[in-house]
C-alpha cells in the first residue's frame, strides 16, 4: 500500500499546485486514485510552500515597484469603485427604462449617464493599456540591468534601445511622473552600462604615455565584448568622433610627438611586436627614418582597429601630423644650395612613397604633403631666395665692419709724349707702371720733359701776377689721370666746364658728375677726369705706343666681399643645373630662377644699405666705394663668365648682370650725390642759409665755420675716397663756399671802401683752403681745377681792392673777362665807385668790348 500511496500523493500535489498557480488541469484524471485512498498532507504542504514562494516573490516585486504598485492599487481601487458605481447607475437606468410612467427628464438623465459611462469605459481601457506598456518598459529595464551585471554590453545596449522605443509608444505626456521615473531609471542604466563599456574599451586599447607603448587587443579574457563590438557601443553613445580624437591625442603624446622631436636627446625608433607598438632603441634623425616610422604607426593602427573607425581616426591624424611633417621636418630638410641636393632629391622620392602608402591605407586630407612633393623644386628655390636675402640682411645688421684698401687699375695704350706728361702728375697716388719706358725710348724721354713742363706752366695766369697759374695744367691731377681713360671724357669735360661758369648754384652731383639715371652718359661720374690731349710729334719715337698702367687706392668696408661670394656661389649652382647629366634632374627647371637671385640680393642691398651705412662715419662715401667695387667686380666676373669653356651655352646665356651693374653704378652715384647734398646743405646753413652772408652780424665767424666744416669732411674722407674723388668732393664743397660769397657780393647794391676791404679779408680767409690742394711738385694750389668758382672768387677779391685803372687792366689785359661777364663787372663798378665821367667811360669801354681776349 505504501508503494502506491507515495506516488499518488506526489501526483496529486503537483496537480493541485499546477491548477492553483497556472490554472492547468491534468490531461488524464483516470490515473489518479480516489481521494479517500490518498494521503492529502503532501498536497497541503506543497500548497503551503508555493504560497510562501509567491509571498516572497510578491514582496520582492513590491519592494522594487512599491511606489508604482501603490499607485496602481489606488488606481485599481478607484477603478473598482467606479465600476460599482457604474453598475449601480446601470441598474437604475434599467429600472427606469422598465417603468412605463418614466418622465422625459428621467430619460434624458439616463442618456447622459450612458454617455458618461461610455467615456469612463474608454478611459479605463486606455488606462489599462498605458499601465500595461509601463509594465513592459519596466520589464525591459530590468533585463538591461541583468545584462549589465553579467557584462553583456551589447545586449544591454540593444535592450536599452528597445526600452527607449517602447517608452516612446506609451502615449502619455513626458511630464507625467511615471514617464519621468522611467527616464531617470533609463539614464541611470545607460550611465552604468557606459561605465562598464568604458572599462572594457580601456582594457582593449591601452596607451602608456610614459613608457611610449600602445597595445590594441581584439578581445580580452572574461569579457564578452571584443574590439569589433566596441564600434556598436561607440555609435550607440555617439562617441566615435570624440573617442577617435582622444585616441589620436594619446597616440601622439605617447609615440608620434616623441618620434618627431629631433631636438631632445637620442631619437628612438618605432617597433611593432604583435599587438604592441613602442619606441625603443635608437635611430638616425633623417627624414627617411622618420617617414618609415610614421608608416609603421599608420599601418599598425589600420590593421589593429576596425575599418569603421579608420575614417574618423584618419581625419584627426592627417590634420595634425601632415602640417608638422611638412613645416617642421620636410621644410627643414630643404638645402640652401646644391651642397646637399642628393639627399634632398632622395627625400622628395621618399615623401612621394609616403603619399602612396597613405592612399593605399585609405587616408585622405594630406593634400599639403602632395603639394609639397609636387612643388619641391619651387620650394627649394624659395628657400635659396630666403637664405640669400637673409644673408645680405644679416651682414648689414652686423654693421659695415672694418675697412681695407683696394686698388683700382686702369690700362691704356699711350704714346711716349702722353706717358711722359702723365708720369709727371702721378704724385705717388696713382702709380704709373711704364714698363721701362726710359730704356725703350732712350733719351727721347728726357728731351721732352722740359717741353712738357713748359706746356703745363703756360696754360694760365693767376690774378694779380704777371705769370699767374689760374688755369693750371689740367693734366696735373693725379687722380684725374688715373681714372680718366674713358674715350669720350675730353668732350664731356669741356662741355661741363663751359656750363659751370654760367650756373653757379647748380648742384655738383647733378651738373658735374651726371647723377641722374637717365643722363649719366652726358656728364662724367665722380672719378671721371679728362686725360691730356696727345701732342703731335713728328718723330717715330713719339708715335710709338706702350701700355700704361695706372693704379689708385681707395677704402671699402667688409661688406662687398661676402656679397660677391654669395652671388658667385649662386651663379655657380645655377650653371650646374644647366648641365644635362641628370645629376640634379628634379630641380633643373629652377635654373632660371637661380640666375635671378643675384638681382634680388643686389636690390635688397641697395634698398636697406643706406640706413646701416649712415650709422658709420663717412658711411655714404663707404657706400659709394663699396657699390663701385661691386659693380667693377661683377663686370669683370661677367666678362670672364662669357669666356668660360666649362659652362654650357645655356649657362653662359642665362647670366644677366648688365642691368644690375648699371643699377649699382647709378646707386653709387646717388649715394655720392646724397652725401654731397647733405654736406652742402650743412655748409649753406653755416653760411647763413637764404640770408645774405654780408648781412650777418658775424660774417667772419660764418666763413670760419664753413671752412672748418670743409676741413673736417676733407679729413674724414681722406682715408676713404680715392685721391681723385676726394679732390672732387672737397673741391665741390669749396666751390659751394665760393659761389655763396660771390652771389651775395654781386647782390649788394653799394660797396664802400672799408666794406670792400672787409669782404676781401673774408675771401682771403676762405681761400686758405688752397692748402688742401697743394701739389707735391710745386707751391701752386690746384683748387681751381676742382672748384670752378674758385678763380672767380680770387678775381672778385682783386676787383674789390682795385681802382678803376686796375679794374680796367684786369678786364682788358688780364683774365677777368674769362670768369665774369661784362654786366657783372659793370655792376661791381657801379656799386664800388662814384658815378662820374671817368666811371661812365670805363663802363662804356667794357660794354664796347665784352670779350677782350676773344680771338
Amino acid at each position: 500500500m505504501a508503494a502506491v500511496t507515495v506516488p499518488s500523493s506526489q501526483q496529486l500535489s503537483d496537480a493541485v499546485v499546477a491548477f492553483s498557480t497556472d490554472n492547468r488541469f491534468p490531461d488524464d484524471i483516470a490515473v489518479f486514485p480516489p481521494v479517500s485512498e490518498v494521503d492529502l498532507q503532501p498536497a497541503i504542504d506543497a500548497l503551503h510552500k508555493k504560497k510562501q514562494e509567491l509571498k516572497a516573490e510578491l514582496h520582492t516585486v513590491e519592494q522594487e515597484t512599491n511606489e508604482d504598485v501603490s499607485a496602481w492599487a489606488r488606481t485599481h481601487k478607484a477603478l473598482q469603485e467606479d465600476i460599482v458605481r457604474v453598475k449601480a447607475i446601470q441598474n437604475e437606468v434599467i429600472r427606469l427604462s422598465e417603468a412605463p410612467a418614466g418622465s422625459g427628464e428621467a430619460v434624458e438623465e439616463a442618456e447622459q449617464k450612458i454617455i458618461f459611462l461610455n467615456r469612463e469605459v474608454q478611459y479605463s481601457q486606455q488606462l489599462h493599456g498605458v499601465l500595461q506598456r509601463v509594465q513592459d518598459v519596466t520589464g525591459l529595464l530590468n533585463q538591461v540591468e541583468a545584462a549589465k551585471n553579467e557584462r553583456r554590453i551589447l545586449d544591454s545596449l540593444h535592450l536599452l534601445e528597445k526600452s527607449w522605443a517602447a517608452q516612446d509608444q506609451i502615449g502619455i505626456s513626458k511630464s507625467c511622473r511615471v514617464i519621468r521615473l522611467l527616464d531617470i531609471r533609463s539614464f541611470e542604466l545607460k550611465s552604468a552600462v557606459h561605465e562598464v563599456f568604458d572599462h572594457v574599451w580601456k582594457a582593449l586599447v591601452r596607451i602608456d604615455i610614459d613608457s611610449a607603448k600602445i597595445t590594441i587587443n581584439d578581445s580580452i579574457e572574461d569579457e564578452q565584448m571584443g574590439l569589433s563590438d566596441a564600434v556598436v557601443g561607440l555609435r550607440a553613445y555617439k562617441e566615435v568622433e570624440e573617442r577617435m580624437e582622444q585616441l589620436w591625442r594619446n597616440v601622439d603624446a605617447a609615440v608620434v610627438s616623441p618620434r618627431m622631436n629631433t631636438r631632445n636627446g637620442p631619437i628612438r625608433r618605432v617597433q611593432v611586436q604583435g599587438e604592441m607598438l613602442q619606441l625603443s632603441g635608437e635611430t638616425d634623425p633623417s627624414v627617411h627614418a622618420l617617414l618609415s616610422d610614421l608608416e609603421t604607426i599608420i599601418i599598425f593602427l589600420n590593421q589593429r582597429l576596425p575599418p569603421d573607425l579608420h575614417p574618423s581616426l584618419g581625419q584627426f591624424m592627417m590634420s595634425d601630423i601632415i602640417p608638422r611633417l611638412v613645416q617642421g621636418c620636410l621644410n627643414a630638410a630643404v638645402p640652401t644650395s646644391l651642397k646637399d641636393m642628393d639627399k634632398f632629391q632622395a627625400t622628395i622620392e621618399r615623401a612621394r612613397q609616403f603619399c602612396k602608402t597613405l592612399e593605399e591605407n585609405g587616408h585622405k586630407g594630406f593634400d599639403e604633403l602632395k603639394t609639397w612633393v609636387d612643388n619641391a623644386p619651387s620650394i627649394w628655390l624659395e628657400k635659396c631666395r630666403e637664405a640669400t636675402l637673409a644673408t645680405v640682411r644679416s651682414r648689414l645688421l652686423g654693421g659695415i665692419g672694418g675697412s681695407r684698401q683696394v686698388e683700382k687699375v686702369e690700362k691704356q695704350m699711350v704714346s711716349m709724349s702722353e706717358g711722359k706728361e702723365l708720369s709727371k702728375t702721378t704724385e705717388g697716388k696713382a702709380a704709373a707702371d711704364v714698363n721701362d719706358w726710359g730704356d725703350a725710348w732712350g733719351d727721347a724721354w728726357d728731351d721732352d720733359n722740359d717741353q712738357a713742363e713748359d706746356a703745363i706752366k703756360s696754360d694760365s695766369k693767376e690774378p694779380g701776377s704777371a705769370e699767374s697759374k689760374a688755369g693750371e695744367d689740367d693734366g696735373a691731377d693725379d687722380g684725374a689721370d688715373a681714372w680718366g681713360w674713358d674715350e669720350d671724357t675730353v668732350e664731356e669735360k669741356e662741355k661741363d666746364n663751359d656750363g659751370k661758369g654760367e650756373d653757379d648754384d647748380e648742384d655738383d652731383s647733378a651738373a658735374a658728375w651726371g647723377w641722374g639715371d637717365e643722363d649719366t652718359a652726358q656728364d662724367p661720374e665722380p672719378e671721371s677726369e679728362p686725360k691730356p690731349a696727345p701732342k703731335p710729334k713728328s718723330t717715330t719715337t713719339q708715335q710709338e705706343t706702350r701700355e700704361l698702367v695706372l693704379r689708385e687706392t681707395y677704402s671699402i668696408s667688409s661688406m662687398p666681399e661676402p656679397v660677391l661670394e654669395l652671388i658667385y656661389a649662386i651663379l655657380e649652382d645655377g650653371a650646374k643645373l644647366t648641365k644635362e647629366d641628370g645629376e640634379y634632374g628634379q630641380v633643373a627647371a629652377t635654373a632660371p630662377g637661380l640666375f635671378s637671385l643675384p638681382t634680388l640680393a643686389l636690390a635688397l642691398f641697395r634698398g636697406i644699405s643706406p640706413y646701416y651705412y649712415s650709422l658709420a662715419d663717412g658711411g655714404n662715401m663707404f657706400l659709394y666705394n663699396d657699390t663701385k667695387y661691386l659693380a667693377e667686380k661683377l663686370s669683370g666676373f661677367a666678362e670672364t663668365w662669357k669666356q668660360r669653356e666649362d659652362l654650357t651655352p645655356r649657362a653662359r646665356n642665362m647670366l644677366r648682370l648688365d642691368n644690375d651693374i648699371k643699377s649699382l653704378e647709378g646707386f653709387a652715384n646717388r649715394s655720392y650725390a646724397g652725401e654731397m647734398n647733405i654736406q652742402k646743405t650743412i655748409l649753406r646753413d653755416l653760411l647763413g642759409g637764404a640770408q645774405s652772408l654780408m648781412q650777418q652780424d658775424e660774417t667772419e665767424l660764418c666763413i670760419e665755420s664753413g671752412t672748418t666744416r670743409i676741413r673736417t669732411m676733407a679729413a674724414t674722407w681722406k682715408s676713404i675716397l680715392a685721391g681723385s674723388v676726394w679732390q672732387q668732393a672737397v673741391g665741390s664743397l669749396a666751390d659751394a663756399l665760393a659761389t655763396k660769397i660771390i652771389t651775395d657780393v654781386l647782390e649788394m647794391s653799394s660797396i664802400g671802401q672799408e666794406e670792400a676791404y672787409n669782404i676781401a679779408s673774408f675771401i682771403a680767409k676762405a681761400t686758405e683752403l688752397d692748402d688742401l690742394f697743394h701739389s707735391s711738385e710745386g707751391n701752386h694750389p690746384r683748387t681751381a681745377q676742382f672748384a670752378p668758382s674758385w678763380l672767380r672768387l680770387k678775381y672778385l677779391s682783386e676787383v674789390l681792392q682795385s681802382n678803376l685803372n686796375e679794374v680796367r687792366y684786369l678786364w682788358f689785359e688780364s683774365e677777368l673777362s674769362l670768369h665774369f661777364t661784362s654786366q657783372e663787372v659793370i655792376d661791381l663798378i657801379e656799386a664800388s665807385f662814384e658815378a662820374n665821367a671817368r666811371t661812365r667811360e670805363t663802363i662804356r669801354e667794357i660794354q664796347a668790348k665784352p670779350a677782350p681776349l676773344a680771338r
